[in-house]
């Protein structure tokens, strides 16, 4: 495997960039220094549902410096497009609150959002209906679930083999809308050079914006250019282009000057994604020592009327344990609210919450360890698909996780163990994540001081993707990483994937091990590898990163409130690139499903139709007094078949577990079992 044995892969390299960013210079797409710059601001919808009957744009027009108000009565007409949440202004339906149905285009940001303000419309709203329930009448069952996995499967008679089981879960899990929340708010600065468009955008992936960018303005893709240099957090939401882009560039369109757009914290709440609510069943049936014979997971959750999007929550349940019997379904209902999107493991994250709870509660019905529980239904091969897997490491993480945290010496009665007022129990839970790569193009080229420039349109959205390529590079080159300079970023460097799916080091890596390669094959010059065909011709494997999470929890008995004083992550995934970047993505993520398990929902007002709590002021993420001790750590693990570097993703694993973790350890300090995150007082004090 090229490169596993060289001197840069595997170091703690602190980040490249991180000079430029402590000191200001990096620059992020709403920074681009261009001359004669115009700020739009949008209008948003303030009902849920209905049409528009009028807009009314003089107060706006007659504001010192606005220069254009732009709405469907005269905005230019844009192409075809799968994404419906881009086709601004194409119409005067209203689907659902907060979504943009107008823009004022000034000569400042304060204008702008003057004018904004000043546009007055008038609605002819319609009833709403916004609300995810399990008895809804709509619901329907999608052709696929996201990307391209089946909606349903099924292996053998799951229904009838729960029926005669020895030992049965039924149970129903709920799980809110969150909300992503980075840190940079979505920001685009566009610019009409001729007949081409120029983006600066805050995004996860440059070479696919270029293409719906292209279809949304009807042009040739190569007179798109879409850059992002610098991304301040994404999660998922900044995957696709999302409306400000559009916006911008339209705008920029209409005033024949380059536009900067920024959404503020509330708008991000309607138009950019979110994780979509759930409502899950699932059915586990066991022997009595606990041996699965039959696991049944059905989903529920919402897309909007303007683009279907399907979570695929229940598809790590199609691969976690082994049981003869086994049915998986998904389905969808409709409603007047934001398109749902991709947020941090999309599917895994809820669907292994709900999965893991129900095999913890198998456990206790059993009377069995869960840890113990877990390693009995291990898989020889993967249960759906029948194929080896190329590694898996999930008992190793189990055994490690228990050592390290003590597990022998919990006793397992809830309720159990006190401190003063306080409860205490500990919980663990398995995560997975699918390792995935997709083709990427990257080219290596000698520079007259001996260094080296690699160009890969790669996204680095604060994960440390420059510095880990750089590694990668050197390793490959065999020469040392400040030889080596990296340029991200920019659709004109070709095809590449998007940071998401946990894909990015993998497919990235592959292109610059390959193109690094081949131009110290050559010894002088560039090279450019795209590796499409490397990457059809790998071997039919299923392919995972396993981990388990650990927490202990202090609740307290007269108020409820719930603190974490310790969370232990363990993970195999593979050849892990850099550790300091590494564990910070695993630290991060762990965060995260504490967050989800504890504190974050978005409160649908159903009157109205919006959230309640759309900005940081109310929705809740953990501060630094949240976080106590928290660990991360990995096991060995040599995997030959996964791409050059023998790495496996890392970025979204560490949320995937963590929740169902935090809730089973609620469970074994209290003896309450807390089925709908977050676990809030009045949910422990009922």
């Amino acid at each position: 495997m090229t490169g596993v044995a060289g001197r840069a892969i595997g170091a703690a390299l602190s980040r490249v960039e991180g000079r430029e960013k402590v000191t200001g210079e990096a620059r992020y797409a709403f920074e681009q220094p261009i001359e004669g710059v115009a700020y739009a601001a949008a209008v948003t919808a303030t009902i849920a549902a209905g049409e528009i009957d009028a807009i009314n744009p003089a107060r706006a027009l007659a504001l010192p410096g606005v220069l254009a108000v732009i709405s469907h009565d005269n905005a230019p007409q844009l192409g075809e497009t799968a994404d419906g949440e881009l086709l601004l202004f194409q119409s005067d339906t209203v689907h659902y609150r907060g979504q943009i149905v107008a823009a004022v285009v000034a000569e400042t940001l304060e204008a702008a959002r003057e004018g904004a303000d000043a546009v007055h419309i008038d609605y002819a709203p319609r009833e709403h209906d916004v609300e995810l329930r399990l008895d809804h009448p709509r619901y329907y069952k999608p052709e696929k679930v996201n990307p391209s996995f089946p909606t349903d499967t099924a292996q053998g008679d799951a229904e009838a083999a729960v029926g005669r089981a020895e030992v049965v879960v039924d149970e129903t899990y709920a799980t809110q809308p969150i909300h992503n929340n980075p840190m940079e708010p979505h920001a685009s600065l566009a610019l009409w050079e001729g007949a081409g468009l120029l983006l600066y955008d805050s995004i996860q992936g440059t070479w696919g914006a270029r293409r719906t960018l292209a279809e949304v303005f009807d042009l040739p893709p190569e007179r798109v250019r879409v850059v992002s240099q610098h991304v301040g957090g994404g999660f998922g939401c900044k995957g696709t282009p999302r409306p400000q882009s559009v916006l911008a560039a339209i705008a920029a369109k209409v005033v024949e000057r380059p536009v900067r757009v920024a959404l503020s914290r509330q708008q991000m709440f309607a138009t950019v994604g979110y994780r979509t609510p759930t409502i899950q069943r699932v059915r586990l049936g066991a022997t009595r020592d606990g041996r699965l014979t039959a696991i049944a997971h059905d989903a529920f959750e919402q897309t909007s009327t303007v683009r279907e999007f399907a979570e695929q929550t229940t598809t790590p349940t199609r691969m976690m344990y082994a049981a003869p019997d086994r049915l998986t379904t998904h389905r969808l209902v409709a409603l007047d609210v934001p398109t749902p999107s991709w947020m941090r493991a999309p599917g895994e994250c809820p669907g292994m919450y709900a999965l893991e709870s129900a095999i913890d509660e198998l456990a206790v019905a059993c009377g069995i360890d869960p840890i113990e529980l877990r390693i009995r239904n291990e898989p020889d091969l993967d249960p759906e698909k029948g194929i080896p897997f190329s590694s898996r490491n999930l008992v190793a993480c189990l055994r490690e996780g228990a050592e390290r945290f003590g597990w022998a010496d919990r006793d397992p009665t809830p309720g159990a163990r006190e401190d003063g007022r306080w409860l205490i129990g500990t919980g663990v839970a398995a995560s997975t994540y699918p390792v995935y790569r997709a083709p990427s193009t990257a080219t290596a080229r000698f520079e007259a001081d001996g260094s080296v420039t690699v160009q890969i349109a790669a996204a680095d959205i604060g994960t440390g993707a420059r510095t880990v390529l750089t590694q990668i590079a050197a390793d490959a080159l065999g020469t040392d990483p400040a030889q080596v300079r990296l340029e991200i970023g920019d659709s004109d460097f070709g095809s590449a994937a998007i940071a998401g799916g946990s894909m990015g080091t993998a497919s990235w890596g592959t292109a610059v091990v390959r193109a690094c390669e081949a131009l110290r094959a050559q010894g002088e010059g560039e090279a450019t590898v795209n590796t499409r065909d490397e990457i059809k011709a790998q071997s039919e494997l299923s392919r995972h990163a396993f981990g388990a999470q650990f927490v202990e929890v202090r609740v307290d008995a007269d108020s409820g409130e719930i603190r974490v004083p310790r969370v232990l992550g363990v993970f195999g995934v593979g050849r892990v690139i850099n550790p300091k970047t590494a564990r910070s993505q695993f630290i991060g993520a762990m965060t995260q499903g504490l967050s989800m398990a504890l504190q974050e929902e978005s409160v649908m007002d159903r009157e109205f139709g919006d959230y309640l709590n759309h900005d940081l002021a109310q929705y809740h993420v953990p501060v630094c007094a949240d976080i106590e001790d928290i660990e991360a750590v990995w096991v060995d693990e040599d995997d030959g078949e996964l791409n050059p570097m023998g790495s496996k993703g890392i970025g979204e694993i560490g949320i995937v577990g963590t929740a169902a973790a935090v809730a089973n350890a609620v469970y074994h300090a209290t003896g309450r079992r807390v089925r709908e995150l977050p676990i809030r007082l009045d949910r422990i004090l009922v």
